[in-house]
């Protein structure tokens, strides 16, 4: 059980570590050229700051995955196992997965508010819709928005990975013993 265990969290984190790094090259590199009204205009992801952050989180997220791998297989090297430890590094682990999975979460939706605004435009503040002129830049966003999204969903799979690690160290009576003082609650 234990060993699948490890095999699944693997798994997830290099698709996290993939789907991070995807959606960082696609918004990140994506460029599009276009003259409109006699300027040649250039459209980067550093045009919008809610692209430009999702691209940095997505970036640090994939590194993150990528330091996370190499630290199980250097414990599996050394045959040691990587989800026997301490409490402490258990907690650790755990909010750093967490705290990976809600930034790049936030950051994509970020992103995908800006990629809203220049799909639709905003006629109160008389912002045209950008998508009609810069179409393949649109269009790779989207891909990095689904990728993006998709990386977010991993990274909560590995989060109910690590919450499980850090809960398995805890003895199971003393959490029937704690439920057993509660059952005089009528609710």
């Amino acid at each position: 059980m234990e060993s699948r265990l490890l095999k699944a969290e693997g798994v997830l984190r290099m698709l996290s570590l993939a789907l991070a790094a995807t959606a960082a090259l696609l918004v990140g590199l994506d460029t599009q050229t276009k003259t409109v009204l006699l300027v040649r205009r250039k459209a980067t992801a550093k045009d919008l700051d809610g692209l430009w952050t999702m691209t940095l989180v997505a970036s640090i997220t994939a590194g993150y995955h990528l330091l996370q791998l190499f630290r199980c297989m250097a414990l599996a090297l050394l045959g040691r196992n990587p989800c026997r430890g301490s409490k402490s590094v258990a907690w650790f682990l755990f909010l750093l997965d967490q705290g990976v999975a809600y930034a790049t979460f936030g950051a994509t939706m970020a992103g995908l508010q800006a990629a809203l605004v220049a799909v639709f435009g905003v006629d109160g503040l008389q912002w045209s819709k950008l998508c009609n002129i810069y179409t393949r830049f649109c269009e790779q966003v989207a891909g990095g928005m689904l990728c993006g999204l998709a990386a977010s969903l991993a990274m909560a799979a590995v989060s109910a990975v690590s919450a499980h690690h850090l809960f398995r160290l805890y003895p199971l009576c003393r959490r029937s013993v704690k439920a057993a003082r509660w059952r005089w609650l009528p609710f």
